[in-house]
């Protein structure tokens, strides 16, 4: 019977890559002792294996598994297990050809099937791997350690936490793998990759020695979380401190916006003499954007170029230098680096562009804008924003509406709040209020902060005090904390002679007004009271199911406020139309 391996080769296959002693042995040796032939056999063994270490592409494997088949040692565990993992170093795809192999062994051991499981868990699919431990406990064959680092990483990979807790446990009871340090390295990878930190931060504290891969993972994972205490802690007890741990420390401050502390630690891993590599200095010069420290960037620049030409570097090193130069008020700098590029893609251009508009250069922004379509790149929704907030601070508002109207018909981008936010301050600024507040009505998506902030933002500039109580009636619900909307909408009253108001947004700053709803559907006003400090007491002041005039429950006990509460939710539900207390 010819089986599916069999099928890619024949035996006149040429043999050039075996090694001499292999091509010339003789599977049915005359009477050679038993001992003598196991010795023999045995160093055949090694000798297939050190030759498929030495394979180097999916030919030369093929060449030795013809011989494999050809001496007769297809059913040996040990060197088809070896076979296997090669395969998987080469990312060759588990099905067909490494799983035929597998299927063809008729006892095969654990550490065949650890193989194949660990195969299944970085080439897929990794419901596979978790079949084949099924199969594997099904047929009473124990698991070694290197079964549970390969079911492990599957588990990782899904991710599947409640999984892995059944691995972690059956390594535990099994056999006690779990005190193996490549089981414990691959749990905590398991954990963290899960979602679950705590747990492998225990599962890392009770290592008697502790692995620097999964000292610097947790670092990195804790980071991730904005958890930079915690990251900090790990860190300092780090015995042997190298570029990789370093490197999480800089680039987790500086995306949590820590930017200080990120620069803080760069200059500490370079008193320290260790090495950077572009992540590194991504990490930093994110940093240095944040600060707008134009003192930091050419320091950095400096950096970069002793590692070589901003042209040889990565184009994701390029886009982050031209972001921090813009940020530090730069632009010309930034525009110098951008040219020098040889590789350029969405990145480089949107930060290009969202420098150029920072700087109210739109004529730039928008001729780079065409640039950028002409090379056949497609934008991103950072790149309209740029776009956008250029087409703003120029007042061009029928270019910004026909932008943003060609953004999903042409490039496919869907516009997000933050788009929406670029048009109604386009509408504003041009005094279009009505415009822009029925593009607030229309929206598909539920608009945010930055929306009505907009809004409120024109009515001020323009002395809308109608409009300017929708917007700010909303902000009070999405920002209750915003003080500077009280003001704004007190300014505005002012500004129209309506000191009346004034005066009740200014006694409104002492309270929070909070939305939620009820059993029965109904939107219910709560409002919490902000003058002595935190809210210690919640009254609810009324619910749209309610019959009855305003129902006083505990108004905070203070007689002088009630008119004043009564009169700011008056003008909140006139608001909002179509939604009356009675």
């Amino acid at each position: 019977m010819i089986t599916y391996s069999r099928k890619f080769f024949s035996t006149s296959s040429s043999l050039s890559y075996i090694p001499k002693q292999l091509s010339q042995y003789n599977p049915t040796p005359t009477s050679i002792p038993f001992s003598q032939l196991q010795q023999q056999l045995s160093l055949l063994e090694s000798h297939l294996v050190s030759t498929l270490d030495a394979c180097t592409t999916l030919a030369q494997i093929k060449q030795v598994h013809t011989h494999i088949l050809r001496i007769g040692l297809d059913q040996c565990c040990f060197v088809v297990t070896k076979l296997v993992r090669t395969l998987a170093n080469l990312n060759v795809p588990m099905e067909p050809y490494p799983r035929s192999i597998f299927d063809q062994v008729k006892y095969p051991n654990p550490f065949l099937y650890s193989a194949v499981i660990r195969g299944y868990s970085v080439q897929g699919p990794l419901s596979e791997s978790i079949r084949l431990y099924g199969l594997m406990r099904r047929k009473g064959i124990g698991p070694v350690s290197f079964t549970f680092s390969a079911i492990l990483k599957a588990c990782g990979a899904l991710p599947e936490a409640s999984l892995g807790k059944q691995m972690h446990a059956q390594s535990i009871l099994i056999g006690g793998f779990c005190s193996d340090v490549f089981v414990r390295n691959t749990l905590i990878d398991m954990y963290i990759k899960c979602g679950f930190l705590e747990c492998g931060l225990k599962v890392f504290d009770e290592m008697p020695d502790k692995d620097v891969i999964s000292w610097t993972e947790l670092i990195v994972a804790y980071a991730k979380r904005g958890d930079m205490e915690i990251s900090r802690e790990l860190f300092d007890g780090l015995p042997v401190k190298d570029m990789m741990a370093w490197t999480a420390m800089v680039t987790g401050f500086a995306q949590n916006a820590r930017p200080r502390e990120a620069i803080e630690f760069f200059e500490r891993m370079q008193d320290a003499g260790v090495g950077t590599d572009e992540v590194t200095l991504v990490g930093v010069i994110s940093a240095c954007a944040q600060l707008g420290a134009a003192k930091y960037a050419d320091w950095i620049r400096d950096i970069v170029e002793k590692l070589g030409p901003v042209s040889g570097h990565s184009v994701v090193l390029g886009s982050a230098l031209v972001d921090m130069y813009s940020k530090c008020m730069r632009v010309e700098d930034a525009y110098k680096v951008f040219e020098g590029l040889k590789d350029r893609n969405v990145f480089s251009y949107s930060s290009m562009i969202m420098g150029f508009s920072m700087h109210g250069r739109t004529d730039a922004a928008l001729k780079l804008f065409n640039e950028m379509v002409k090379t056949e790149t497609k934008p991103n929704r950072v790149t309209f924003i740029g776009v956008l907030t250029a087409c703003v601070h120029t007042g061009m508002v029928e270019e910004g509406l026909s932008i943003f109207d060609s953004m999903e018909k042409c490039y496919g981008v869907k516009p997000s709040a933050d788009h929406y936010t670029c048009i109604v301050d386009l509408l504003g600024r041009a005094g279009r209020l009505k415009e822009a507040l029925e593009l607030v009505k229309t929206m598909p998506i539920e608009p945010h902060g930055g929306v009505w902030g907009a809004l409120l933002g024109a009515c001020r500039i323009h002395g809308n005090p109608d409009i300017a109580t929708i917007a700010a009636s909303h902000l009070f619900e999405l920002e209750p904390n915003g003080i500077g909307n009280y003001i704004i909408l007190s300014n505005i009253y002012a500004s129209a002679g309506r000191w009346h108001d004034v005066s009740w947004v200014e006694s409104g700053r002492r309270f929070r007004i909070l939305r939620s709803w009820d059993q029965n559907g109904y939107r219910v006003a709560e409002i919490e009271w902000l003058q002595d400090g935190p809210p210690k007491r919640r009254a609810q002041l009324a619910t749209l199911s309610d019959r009855k005039p305003y129902e006083k429950l505990e108004l905070l006990r203070i007689r002088d406020t009630e008119e004043r509460i009564k009169r700011r939710l008056v003008y909140l539900r006139a608001a909002e139309q179509g939604c009356r207390v009675q």
